[in-house]
């Protein structure tokens, strides 16, 4: 059991570690906005293939009515807004940049967690991860050139949504199936980037490239990292999946410097250990007494890419 999970683990940081690296190349043909269209269209149409599948259309339709007030302000700050960003963010910065803020997810998590929702006791360990968090993505952003600056931010504001999304996630959807969750929140973020994709969609057919990119990134990198996630939590937990928030950047790295002929600086890297250190510390808290196995199945469950 413990090898099947480790290697599904494996299987999902190289899908969303390869996420960045298909999203930069698809932006220099298409708009942020076309994009994501593209990718939460595949995933949305693949996903309410397999899930009516897996658990019942009649069930997958009464979670669905049920829950929409919530799955509708999830799938906008969870799904739609932090793909406009990591994307609109992706035009200025390396993938291999925006990988590593990304990793940060859990740092606001934690911080938002402890100013919002009271989920958690306050230790000066989790404090002090934070802070170290904090400096790795200050680090990160402050070595970027002047014109890059405002991609960096965008990633980092990317990081905040998926955090808060994570946040709104556990608070009113811990009952509904988490496969739902990803359905309901594909969907619903797709129609509402859809007007925006429609306008700013190119006048000429784009490459096979960028066509391949948008369909792996819906297929593959939204679809089935999401299923895939989401067995991992309910077969080996939250914590154990959350595992997967330190292999992304390294696999994501590996892939822009190989693929895309990204370099690697010495700020970066220090930004990663601080990030990493911080994560640590910072997520590093006893659960609170009381929780549902529902809560906690969604405690680390976020989108990496």
């Amino acid at each position: 059991m413990n090898r099947r999970y480790g290697l599904m683990l494996i299987v999902l940081a190289l899908i969303w570690g390869s996420s960045f690296m298909f999203i930069k190349v698809a932006v220099r043909d298409l708009s942020p906005a076309t994009l994501i269209l593209g990718r939460l269209g595949l995933a949305a149409l693949t996903l309410a293939i397999v899930v009516p599948a897996l658990i019942g259309a009649r069930a997958t339709l009464r979670e669905l009515r049920a829950h929409w007030p919530a799955l509708a302000v999830v799938g906008l700050l969870n799904t739609a807004v932090p793909f406009w960003l990591l994307s609109w963010g992706e035009t200025r910065i390396d993938s291999g940049l925006a990988s590593i803020i990304q990793a940060s997810v859990p740092i606001f998590n934690a911080l938002l967690a402890f100013a919002f929702f009271h989920d958690q006791r306050v230790t000066r360990q989790m404090l002090g991860g934070v802070a170290i968090g904090f400096v790795g993505v200050a680090l990160l952003v402050g070595a970027q050139p002047h014109a890059k600056i405002l991609g960096a931010l965008a990633v980092v504001g990317m990081a905040t949504c998926y955090a808060i999304g994570g946040l709104l996630t556990r608070r009113f959807l811990s009952d509904t199936r988490p496969h739902v969750v990803a359905l309901g929140t594909s969907a619903i973020a797709a129609v509402a980037v859809s007007p925006f994709g429609v306008i700013q969609a190119p006048g000429h057919v784009p490459g096979w490239r960028t066509l391949a990119s948008v369909a792996v990134l819906g297929v593959l990198g939204t679809a089935a990292a999401y299923l895939l996630f989401f067995t991992i939590i309910a077969g080996a937990g939250a914590a154990y999946a959350s595992l997967v928030t330190y292999l992304v950047p390294p696999v994501a790295l590996a892939y822009s410097a190989l693929f895309l002929g990204e370099s690697i600086g010495l700020a970066a890297l220090a930004g990663l250990a601080l990030i990493f250190g911080g994560v640590t510390l910072g997520t590093r808290a006893p659960r609170r007494r009381g929780a549902s196995s529902a809560e906690t199945r969604f405690a680390s469950a976020s989108p990496e890419a």
